[in-house]
């Protein structure tokens, strides 16, 4: 299997399915001598973990992660950092029933079509459990970034929006409610409307917004690795993501170039920032904003019609502990891949001229 590597020079590379013994991955490029704050690390951990509220999946993990090498007294050695997160809580029988159907929306159908075996227990290898992986990376990657703020929420459930610009939002809200929305009334309104989901055994999906200040001049490559190319991949590589906007993104579709231009400033800052930070693929010191769109969970506790893997029709009905709306959990990985694709420009930038 190709695609389990991410990144140039700061490269991460994981391993494991979702109810094998443990996950894990492998960490290169990052420099020799970056001091490492563990309760860092551990704190975006329990940001993402299963289990933390009553509408994210049941199932309990404790999401601790053991270094296996490359830190060394508390620093990085500049050799490949490795680690693993053992798996504590599967039920694989949850999944027996589904052996030989394929689940509407699912991986099932395409992983056996390609590699003719597929590991049906909570997905394998497609499972968001590989996720909790880039959050140990990208918990590196934002202190390596020391001074770049990297900040994610939800703005959306379902037809619930916020519609607050993100300089109007009080970003000490968001860990305040499960929902990780920056707005209490909000939500409030959305925890409520995400239980009323799960009661009726469906999901439904929601947007993260991420915002990234304080970033240098100058990340990002001109041609084909472009900043916000390189940030739409890295988001589109999230489980459920069905679409990413930075910018004015496609509200910007709208305007006249003489409304949507950002004029400038004398000390090269910008008057607007429809260019969400971004220019010619390259960073310019503004607030770079985009939005990731994720669909409905596909696992929903309802009858479907579907397959088996002899073509046959056959009924599939979700069983097992899902998240009813991924978004809660999904902020700290946004912000995890964000920062691994930061990471990666500012190491190669430190290459780009004399």
């Amino acid at each position: 299997m190709a695609g389990n590597s991410f990144g140039k020079i700061f490269k991460l590379t994981t391993f494991g399915e979702s109810h094998g013994s443990a996950i894990g991955g492998i960490i290169e490029g990052c420099p020799a001598g970056l001091s490492l704050d563990f309760e860092a690390i551990n704190f975006e951990m329990q940001r993402r973990k299963p289990g933390q509220s009553a509408i994210v999946t049941q199932r309990k993990e404790e999401d601790e992660v053991k270094f296996l090498s490359g830190i060394f007294d508390g620093k990085t050695t500049g050799t490949p950092i490795g680690f693993i997160i053992e798996n504590t809580d599967q039920k694989s029988k949850d999944y027996s029933h589904i052996k030989d159907i394929y689940r509407p929306s699912h991986a099932d159908y395409t992983y056996d079509k390609k590699y003719g075996i597929r590991d049906y227990r909570g997905g394998g290898r497609s499972s968001a459990r590989e996720t909790a992986c880039r959050v140990v990376a990208g918990a590196i990657a934002k202190q390596l970034l020391a001074g770049v703020k990297i900040t994610a929420y939800v703005s959306s459930v379902g037809e619930m929006e916020l519609k607050q610009h993100y300089s109007e939002l009080d970003f000490s809200e968001i860990e305040k409610n499960p929902v990780r929305c920056p707005n209490a009334e909000m939500a409030s309104k959305m925890e409520d409307y995400i239980k009323s989901i799960r009661k009726e055994g469906n999901t439904i999906g929601g947007i993260v917004s991420c915002v990234i200040q304080n970033v240098p001049i100058g990340l990002g490559e001109p041609v084909f690795d472009k900043l916000h190319a390189e940030l739409g991949k890295a988001m589109l590589s999230i489980n459920a993501v069905k679409g990413f906007e930075y910018g004015s993104g496609f509200a910007g579709t709208r305007m006249k170039g003489s409304e949507h231009n950002d004029a400038f400033n004398e000390d090269g800052s910008t008057k607007s920032n429809y260019s969400g930070g971004i220019q010619g693929g390259i960073s310019n010191g503004e607030d770079i904003y985009f939005n990731v769109a994720f669909k409905p969970v596909a696992t929903i506790m309802q009858k479907q019609e579907t397959i088996d893997n002899k073509g046959n029709k056959a009924e599939a009905e979700g069983k097992g502990r899902h998240d009813p709306c991924v978004v809660p959990r999904a902020v700290p990985i946004v912000e995890a891949m964000a920062a691994l694709v930061l990471a990666d420009f500012y190491l190669l930038n430190k290459i780009s001229r004399f």
